[in-house]
């Protein structure tokens, strides 16, 4: 048993592992320089090779799941593969059964005392995983955990801390455009912190919980898992933490770029099915409909806003 096992699940994403992986395997002491490679600008500005003076003691085992991409990402990862340096260095390939599926399939086929989620679109500092990991060794009542995510602007990713969706603080940050009972926009974003949930983006959980409350639920195509998780986590006692002490970045919504449609759909189901599962028994009857309602109307209007947007919305 390795202390990590890192779960990336890819879909068309080559150019953000080409990021990714240098600073994952940099933090692990092992020199992966691939700049010159990146096709994007963007992103090849980000590239910066990781200090080996700041190698971590962390084992990790590192597995992507590509989710039939097709643009050469697992022809890529193979070649790596090869690479007797990354030894620790796993692709799998599969059908594009959803971002919960997927990411099943990794954990399955994954050793670590700890499993992390990480996406993709994300790119972690030297010391991300030393900090996290000796964080959730010191605190066993935390059953999941996540750090500080910063997007490409600099911002704090919102999701980063979240309040679990309830009818009011849903139509709030949906609506209302107003987020602060929903991600704790009111506390500073240096605050370490029990949260309801983090985000799917960056989400490290104990594998013994895993083994008590199962695997992410199927039923959530793409968004809701990460939710759902943490909230079954919470029910069988455990607490989830915000550790803003780690960082990394997100260049958020890579994926649902582009299929911004049926991400869409995805996104709106999630929060239907979200409420269904956890919150049926809690509300009165006559509630339910004004919910699915709201859910499905605001996804009506979006959907008609896309058709005439070239910049296409998805969440925020």
């Amino acid at each position: 048993m390795v202390d990590l096992s890192i779960i990336i699940l890819s879909y068309k994403s080559k150019d953000h592992l080409l990021v990714l992986l240098p600073s994952i395997f940099g933090s692990l002491g092992v020199g992966f320089d691939v700049s010159s490679r990146v096709s994007s600008s963007e992103l090849r500005d980000l590239f910066t090779p990781r200090p080996l003076s700041l190698v971590s003691m962390v084992t990790a085992e590192v597995i992507v799941v590509d989710n039939d991409s097709r643009d050469g990402t697992a022809e890529w990862v193979q070649e790596q593969i090869e690479d007797l340096r990354f030894k620790d260095l796993k692709i799998i390939l599969n059908k594009n059964n959803g971002f919960a599926a997927g990411n099943n399939l990794g954990i399955k086929n994954s050793s670590g005392k700890y499993i992390l989620l990480l996406n993709p679109d994300t790119k972690l500092e030297p010391d991300t995983l030393q900090l996290m990991l000796e964080f959730m060794e010191s605190s066993p009542e935390v059953g999941i955990s996540g750090c500080k995510l910063v997007k490409g602007n600099g911002k704090l990713d919102l999701a980063s801390r979240r309040r679990f969706p309830k009818p009011w603080n849903s139509f709030e940050r949906l609506f209302l455009k107003n987020n602060t009972n929903y991600n704790y926009s009111d506390r500073s974003e240096d605050e370490s912190m029990e949260v309801d949930s983090v985000v799917g983006a960056f989400l490290l959980i104990r594998r013994t919980v895993t083994e008590e409350i199962g695997l992410l639920d199927e039923a959530f195509f793409m968004y809701g898992e990460d939710l759902d998780w943490c909230f079954r986590s919470k029910e069988a006692g455990y607490k989830v933490w915000y550790y803003p002490k780690a960082t990394a970045y997100h260049y958020k919504g890579e994926s649902s770029k582009k299929v911004p449609f049926r991400a869409l759909w995805w996104f709106h189901n999630s929060m239907w099915i979200f409420y269904k599962k956890h919150y049926w028994n809690k509300y009165p009857f006559v509630l339910h409909p004004v919910v699915w309602l709201g859910v499905h109307g605001r996804l009506v209007v979006l959907i008609v806003i896309n058709i005439f947007r070239k910049h296409r919305v998805v969440s925020r």
